[in-house]
């Protein structure tokens, strides 16, 4: 195993659009989402330490969610576990936990993952990564893998592709924001486009350097903490300075901004597992095609529905078709699956009425 190889492990999100089971508190990435054993974030990291050695992985998280790192991850080190001292997006993080793996390793390529995805095909996976990680160990480049869209989804970014690169590896035209129907069905039908799945490969010169070139004040601000050699100064540096950067997604920050941008189409299946319908979609389904986690269920004129309860809880569904029902505590949600983008509202509403401890 290429003792170069690095990940960026990111895992500080909240996932409120999986409200009840995710919260502030405990988001969902620290929760066996799919029944499966493992939790989503235990599943990413023995992905990646297939390829990458395990103390080469680094744990991006917020500071309130360094317990569950290490009681999820024992097997990681403080040093591994990166948490920002507030939260400021993607490219303050990620420039954070790359000045921090050049400062032990100029020659590290690295991937940045999120700790939420899901996917099946690790053999896969792992081969796309690895000629990835090839790529950027030879070149000046900033990647990322895109995923082959399977349907005009209007709730991914795209990439477009120059049509006319024969290589594997393709340029980067632009990327594009979250489109309506008609635009994504557009994107589809001219065959170079992928979905931005936020997975993004680099040696760690060249996303240094990238932030350096394209956003210089952030860069300073974090250099200056990296210029002393004495680690406790360092961290009371970055702590200090940190809540000063500007909140800024790595994709606005540099990949937009550069001209040595590529994308390898992912031959591996993915699921970002944003949403209970997008959980819904990878489940199995029981005859009535209900997906259900962890319940045991008795169901009469019931189909489609996101069934989700502490282990063994017996539920009964009768005349309820395409709903999310998900029981957690002092929470109960059924909510029909098709305004599962609201669910972020609605938690607010119940925040705002019966306070912040149910969020």
């Amino acid at each position: 195993m290429n003792k170069n190889n690095y990940a960026i492990l990111m895992a500080g999100g909240v996932g409120s659009r999986f409200w009840p089971i995710s919260t502030k508190e405990f988001p969902k990435q620290f929760h066996d989402m799919l029944g499966t054993g493992e939790t989503l974030i235990q599943k990413t990291f023995n992905r990646l330490a297939k390829i990458i050695p395990q103390e080469n992985i680094f744990i991006l998280t917020n500071e309130m969610y360094n317990d569950l790192v290490f009681q999820q991850l024992p097997q990681v080190t403080k040093r591994q576990v990166v948490l920002e001292p507030a939260m400021r997006n993607t490219a303050p993080c990620i420039l954070y936990a790359s000045l921090k793996i050049q400062k032990e390793n100029k020659d590290a390529v690295m991937i940045v993952a999120p700790s939420d995805h899901w996917i099946e095909d690790e053999n896969a996976f792992i081969q796309n990564v690895e000629q990835a990680f090839h790529f950027c160990a030879e070149n000046d480049a900033l990647m990322t893998l895109g995923i082959q869209p399977t349907f005009p989804n209007t709730g991914f970014g795209y990439i477009e592709f120059d049509k006319e690169t024969k290589d594997a590896i393709k340029t980067v035209k632009q990327f594009r924001e979250k489109p309506d129907y008609k635009t994504a069905k557009e994107f589809i039908a001219q065959g170079n486009f992928l979905w931005n799945a936020g997975i993004f490969m680099w040696s760690v010169n060249s996303v240094v350097n990238a932030f350096k070139n394209n956003q210089p004040e952030l860069f300073q601000l974090f250099e200056q903490g990296y210029a002393v050699y004495n680690t406790d100064f360092e961290d009371d540096f970055i702590l200090e300075n940190y809540a000063k950067a500007e909140n800024i997604s790595v994709d606005y920050a540099i990949m937009e901004k550069s001209e040595n941008v590529y994308v390898l189409p992912a031959t591996f299946d993915w699921n970002d597992l944003g949403t209970w319908g997008s959980l819904y979609d990878k489940l199995d389904k029981d005859e009535n095609n209900n997906a259900v986690v962890n319940a045991r269920t008795l169901t009469e004129d019931a189909s489609g529905n996101m069934i989700r309860t502490k282990k063994d809880k017996i539920v009964v569904v009768d005349g309820l078709q395409d709903y999310i029902i998900v029981d957690k505590d002092e929470v109960l949600l059924i909510f029909p699956k098709a305004k599962e983008q609201d669910i972020k509202k609605v938690l607010q509403k119940v925040k705002d009425n019966f306070g912040e401890n149910y969020g």
